[in-house]
């Protein structure tokens, strides 16, 4: 049943408060399992897809909104009815910024390698932090440790590219962007998930995602249609994998796992989608990236250990 949504209010959105250590069913971790495995196909399905990537992203929500929309229309109509306008607002905004997230984050994908753009979009934990710190939420001080060790990464890791092409530098800022989004998307969900159902707001998200990303697409006068079979056949197993067993099984367990925990196990992307993107693509990174790679995947493991203190 779904959670019955609250009266509607002008306060302004809290952080999600993290559960008790106690309250953490074995069951949510298994689908966040789940989750990052659909998350790790993303990146190297993405690249291996003859189509605009701003037309990927559209189309995945819009596929995404197909397939969730007669459930929710049919099971949670009720709900949906009754959401409240803080409710809807804080979901239609968590939708923009997953927009913004996949405007980034895709092309960055054809600028530098997979390995590079899904190390720094996992920077997202680091953002999340940052954000709950602006909410009044203070961290402690191995999390900050954490996050300074996983910024040098960075910085090695974009000197790297920068040494190799201005390019994959652009694709390296794009893809910290697509991070930052998508601490936003990720607290806002949170939020939203108190009182709001699963379905009913991956439906109001995905929705506004489509919206905003058909603007896009329109603003920069992106192909949506002209492909062949397989193509069609790729974006909808990304749609599947990535959309429906990533994004929604990660709202799935947001509330009970909460933000920080949740957005911190994105770090297994990282070696997941460049180990796929080595078998599938025969895409290896510079030597130099792994290093970088490493202070990255270290930083976030401290800011995990960081958290749970």
């Amino acid at each position: 049943m779904p959670t019955a949504a609250r009266p509607d209010t002008t306060a302004p959105p809290r952080v999600a408060a993290e559960p008790a250590p106690h309250a953490l069913p074995r069951l949510d971790f298994l689908l966040l399992a789940v989750s990052i495995a659909g998350i790790s196909l993303s990146a190297p399905l993405i690249s291996a897809t003859a189509a605009p990537v701003l037309a990927i992203a559209l189309w995945r929500n819009v596929m995404s909104v197909g397939v969730l929309g007669p459930y929710a229309l049919l099971r949670h109509r009720a709900e949906l009815r009754g959401i409240g306008r803080r409710a809807l607002l804080l979901a239609t905004a968590a939708g923009a910024l997953l927009a913004v997230h996949f405007a980034l984050w895709m092309p960055s994908l054809r600028m530098t390698s997979v390995a590079s753009a899904t190390a720094l979009v996992t920077t997202t934990p680091l953002w999340t932090i940052l954000l709950m710190r602006l909410f009044g939420r203070r961290a402690p001080r191995l999390v900050w440790a954490g996050m300074c060790v996983a910024f040098a990464g960075v910085l090695v890791l974009t000197g790297v590219d920068l040494s190799l092409s201005p390019r994959a530098l652009l694709g390296d800022a794009l893809a910290l962007g697509a991070g930052l989004a998508a601490a936003g998307y990720m607290l806002l969900g949170a939020e939203v998930r108190r009182t709001v159902s699963t379905t009913a707001y991956t439906l109001v998200c995905y929705a506004t995602t489509a919206v905003v990303l058909l603007g896009i697409c329109l603003v920069a006068g992106t192909r949506l249609s002209g492909w062949s079979a397989g193509v069609w056949w790729q974006i909808a197993l990304l749609m599947v994998a990535a959309q429906l067993l990533g994004h929604s099984l990660s709202n799935r367990v947001v509330r009970t796992l909460g933000p920080s925990i949740t957005s911190t196990a994105i770090l297994l992307e990282t070696p997941g989608a460049a180990l796929i993107a080595a078998v599938w693509l025969g895409q290896l990174p510079p030597v130099a990236a792994y290093p970088a790679v490493g202070l990255i995947l270290l930083g976030l493991v401290l800011v995990a250990r960081g958290g749970r203190r």
